[in-house]
């Protein structure tokens, strides 16, 4: 014991004796015409780059790059670490769109970013370039557009709403038990997002019986990919997946169920479309597998497609409503809005139904939604990896291989995008106020995608946004026209960025009976 004793304080030693000589070394090297270009990066080092300040801020990561960014004259700044490539972070519209669109060619995802994801995620749309994923596009593509899917979806929303959410709610309301509405949604858009990607529905807000294990994988192997991106030392995981022990082993076990049952259900679904149908063709049966079965795609590429719609469909949008819920309980003349908005939608068309027209109606509740996602966006960045050198507009110099990471959560705090105000949840700021030329007050204000880039823009721009507001208005108008929904405890929740972010120990709320 006193021998690994001795050894460690000596590597501690000298590590401390190498670092201050590097610093000594760095600060006098700096030439004095470079030193007002790095004042607002943070300190870096031969060899271990910023890894001490990455190290003392891992938990505050988000409100750390923020900082740095908004005292940034370009609101751009650079971070090296251990083992990885450099990283360019920026919060700044002109350097979003070059990335996303004016340069897209030149920043795809990268070998280092699908390296991260590719287990999980293999060869599906949101972890490929080239023609793999120009194909796979396409395909989504044609399918998000049609009235068929959006009908479909509609249906769904309102089976699962009407026949298992409200219900559920309805037991909760006006008594003393507490109702993790975090968990809840989590549950209820995975049942939606299985319905409409995959046609089985694995009734996940039955709470009187567990999770079914591949939701469970599902979460482990998201939490253990984001643990990648984020470890202070890069190399870290790749030594433990080589040697498949710690949380990498437990990734390979996720990822093994995970695709497994993913493969049972698209074997079992082949087969029974193929006996439904005289002419052993697979056709379209309204959700997103029997399209793409019946493209021909192969039954590895269809699982991983379908993987990476599930993910991105259940985690987002239950993210967006649960910060949602927790800002309209802070900000009681928003939660009227939105239900006078619902009441009068509804009055005026003599419905009590939510249908496509009605829900398209719904500007201050679409306010709300992207007010919210511009303060806890459920991606909170999102990174590209140049193929050749290049400047960026506000003159950040990107060599090749860098890692190109725009940053959601720290657009939507700098004064320069939003105002003094930013920190404020104010949904009329997406909406034309009186005297304003753009359109009738109370319509929707156009805002650039690049400086609300939450759901990416350019060519990858999300498919599924129309189909995602529509989940989240059914769902929260649905809601709140019957129940208020108050959290128990007063302190303000913490924002944890994983794939999709997610608020740490969910929500605890009671529900009451709206009058």
């Amino acid at each position: 014991m006193s021998v690994f004793l001795f050894l460690g304080f000596s590597l501690f030693f000298f590590f401390y004796v190498f670092l201050s000589l590097a610093q000594r070394i760095s600060s006098k090297r700096t030439p004095p015409s470079s030193a007002r270009h790095i004042t607002h990066c943070p300190p870096s080092h031969p060899i271990i780059g910023c890894l001490l300040s990455f190290y003392r801020n891992r938990s505050r990561l988000l409100d750390w790059y923020t900082d740095l960014l908004s005292r940034s004259p370009t609101h751009t700044i650079v971070i090296r670490r251990l083992g990885a490539c450099r990283t360019i972070i920026t919060a700044n519209p002109s350097n979003v769109e070059h990335v996303l669109k004016a340069n897209f060619h030149n920043y795809p995802k990268g070998v280092p970013f699908t390296s991260i994801l590719g287990d999980f995620l293999g060869s599906g749309i949101f972890n490929v370039d080239g023609p793999l994923w120009t194909d796979q596009r396409k395909l989504a593509s044609h399918e998000f557009t049609t009235n068929t899917l959006r009908d479909f979806v509609v249906r769904t929303l309102d089976a699962e709403v009407e026949n298992r959410l409200l219900p559920l709610l309805e037991e909760y309301a006006d008594t003393d038990r507490t109702l993790d509405l975090q968990d809840m949604l989590r549950r209820f858009t995975f049942d939606t997002v299985c319905r409409v990607s995959l046609g089985t529905d694995p009734d996940c807000l039955d709470l009187s019986r567990p999770l079914p294990p591949l939701v469970t994988a599902f979460d482990d192997a998201s939490r253990i990919c984001a643990m990648r991106a984020t470890s202070p030392v890069y190399l870290v995981w790749k030594i433990k997946r080589a040697l498949n022990i710690g949380s990498e082993k437990k990734l390979a076990e996720a990822v093994k169920l995970v695709h497994g049952d993913i493969l049972d259900i698209i074997r079992n679904r082949k087969k029974k479309l193929l006996q439904d149908n005289d002419d052993q063709q697979i056709k379209y049966d309204g959700d997103l597998l029997s399209r793409f079965l019946a493209a021909g795609h192969s039954e590895e590429m269809v699982r991983d497609m379908v993987i990476s719609f599930v993910m991105a469909g259940r985690d987002t949008t239950s993210a967006a409503m649960t910060w949602l819920f927790w800002l309209l309980s802070q900000n009681s003349n928003a939660e009227q809005g939105i239900t006078s908005e619902v009441d009068t939608i509804l009055d005026r068309s003599n419905s009590k139904c939510l249908d496509f027209e009605a829900l398209k109606e719904m500007r201050f509740l679409k306010a709300c939604l992207c007010e919210s996602m511009r303060l806890y966006p459920p991606v909170a960045w999102d990174s590209k990896h140049a193929v050749v050198d290049d400047v960026l507009p506000d003159g950040t110099p990107v060599r090749k291989g860098d890692r190109v990471t725009y940053f959601p959560y720290g657009m939507g705090r700098m004064e320069e995008l939003w105002g003094k105000d930013r920190l404020e949840f104010r949904p009329d700021r997406w909406l034309v106020g009186p005297g304003v030329e753009g359109g009738a007050e109370g319509e929707s204000r156009g805002v650039s995608p690049y400086k609300y880039p939450v759901f990416q823009a350019g060519p990858r721009v999300c498919l599924g946004k129309e189909m995602a507001f529509i989940q989240m208005k059914y769902v929260v108008a649905s809601i709140l026209r019957r129940f208020e929904i108050r959290p128990v405890l007063e302190n303000r929740p913490v924002f944890v960025p994983l794939l999709t972010a997610h608020m740490a120990g969910g929500l605890k709320v009671v529900v009451k009976k709206r009058s």
